[in-house]
């Protein structure tokens, strides 16, 4: 019994502190701006069902192999465990023999057999909703295949426009009866499974007022419906003209290569990312909710960007993800980066997941999730440049009073930043998230110092000193137990 009160009150005091630690942080509730999602190719990402393995082929890289809507069930705490709340997957409509990545489509009312059923699709939805996991999918209106119904149908013509350059058949999207038809398709997928978002591809091909009608369509189904749109251009302003079609933010083209560069390589200048970072500011609506990125199935795998600079991966991937987890766009990561997968063009770049482990990589992408989803001046924060010069970058992001700063040293060699005092309001200490420790001022300046090829992110804090509360806590139980412990004792020896 005496040991039982003796460990109540060595517990009481710690849950006091933290609970008390918790309230500090503030949390908010989770919106787009704050999720982190994970991209994947359905056929590529693992096989939990065989009954659907329908004319698959392992040796051939463009044709099916075996991935379906089980085998992302299956692995959904694997993808929540890594810190994303929200999926992203290639088309799932029907496709022809070629179209294991989704593009090649035959039926926009149904998913591919190769991938599962409706009721299959439903479950994973409602399964990934169990879990606090969006789903979102790519949803192409721009191409079909050349054996959908609609390229035989002499009724159809006009809603078709001729053959692309890789084999597709281009749809007419100004006609009015294909609008039509996408804007009814677009709410029952929405109607029938309950996804939270489309990923719109090619955005460009189709004029403004296809996408006016279509997005009010969809959020007429569902207000909170996430749109993405993705316009192939590097031009931001060019990108901005389709604010006015109710997309809820964009795919950010322009800041792609300059977040490659950045990252994977030693000693490359910042300045690129934060300046589209300001320019962004000026240029949407404080409303868009805009997205980034590394790779995609459309482009080489990041990682080999840094095999070809002879770098080792592992270090640059948590460079470039402490950056990426802590600039103010969603992060989209590409399947099997979590293992620094190496790729080049498509297929190259979409092989199957083998899960192998690459836990330190992995526990570092875990980590930084879960300081990002702690810390909403990281989600939603103004981003303001510190110190920057020559791969040492140092900026601060601030919301409602709540500041972090991150320090990024992508240099061959230690670097130490000073900041002033005046920086902050008030009597301040920074509190590292990543390595942990503490650093206090000292003649009037914090001394950020860090290795070569690292990070921190350092959440500002007051500054602790003697907290009296806590230690009157502290004494109140101690003379509890003392004062137990002394009518125990009297108890035992008034019985004997």
């Amino acid at each position: 019994m005496l040991k039982r009160v003796f460990a109540l009150c060595c517990i009481i005091p710690l849950l006091v502190f933290c609970a008390v630690q918790a309230n500090a942080a503030g949390k908010e509730q989770r919106d787009w701006r704050s999720q982190n999602v994970y991209y994947l190719i359905v056929d590529r990402f693992n096989n939990g069902d065989n009954s659907n393995d329908i004319n698959i082929n392992t040796k051939n890289d463009l044709r099916f192999q075996g991935g379906d809507f089980q085998g992302i069930i299956d692995r959904l705490d694997y993808i929540k465990d890594l810190g994303f709340t929200a999926i992203l997957l290639n088309p799932i409509f029907d496709n022809d023999s070629k179209g294991y990545a989704g593009d090649r489509i035959t039926d926009f009312y149904k998913p591919d057999e190769h991938y599962g059923s409706l009721k299959k699709f439903q479950q994973l939805v409602k399964e990934a909703h169990k879990k606090h996991i969006k789903v979102i999918i790519q949803f192409k209106t721009n191409q079909v295949s050349p054996e959908h119904p609609w390229v035989k149908d002499t009724t159809k013509s006009e809603w078709l426009k001729g053959k692309t350059k890789d084999g597709l058949v281009e749809v007419n999207q100004t006609n009015p009866a294909v609008k039509q038809y996408f804007m009814k398709m677009g709410k029952w997928w929405v109607q029938k499974t309950g996804i939270d978002g489309y990923y719109l591809s090619d955005v460009e091909d189709a004029p403004i007022n296809f996408w006016k009608d279509f997005n009010s369509a969809v959020k007429s189904v569902d207000k909170d419906f996430y749109l993405l749109g993705d316009v192939h251009s590097d031009n931001a302003n060019m990108i901005k003209n389709y604010e006015q079609a109710g997309f809820d933010g964009f795919y950010d083209r322009p800041q792609n290569q300059p977040l490659r560069k950045a990252f994977s390589d030693i000693d490359q200048s910042a300045t690129a990312l934060l300046d589209i970072v300001k320019k962004n500011k000026h240029t949407y609506n404080s409303s868009t909710v805009n997205a980034v990125y590394f790779d995609n199935p459309y482009a080489t795998r990041f990682t080999r960007d840094m095999v070809n600079a002879n770098k080792y991966p592992g270090t640059r991937w948590k460079l470039a993800l402490t950056y990426f987890y802590t600039q103010p766009e969603i992060p989209v990561i590409y399947y099997g980066s979590e293992i620094a997968v190496d790729g080049g063009n498509a297929p190259e770049n979409r092989k199957m997941m083998n899960f192998r482990a690459d836990k330190d990589l992995m526990d570092y992408m875990t980590q930084i999730s879960e300081i990002r989803a702690k810390n909403q001046a990281l989600v939603s924060g103004s981003l303001i440049p510190i110190y920057n010069k020559e791969g040492m970058t140092v900026y601060k992001r601030e919301y409602k009073g709540d500041i972090n700063i991150v320090a990024i040293n992508n240099t061959s060699a230690t670097h130490a930043v000073s900041l002033d005092v005046s920086e902050f309001d008030g009597d301040k200490e920074l509190h590292g998230l990543l390595e942990g420790g503490i650093i206090r001022a000292d003649q009037g300046k914090y001394k950020l110092v860090l290795e070569r090829e690292s990070s921190e992110i350092y959440r500002v804090v007051d500054k602790t000193g003697i907290n009296f509360g806590f230690i009157a806590i502290l004494v109140m139980v101690w003379v509890l137990f003392f004062a137990f412990i002394f009518a125990a004792k009297r108890k035992a020896k008034k019985n004997k």
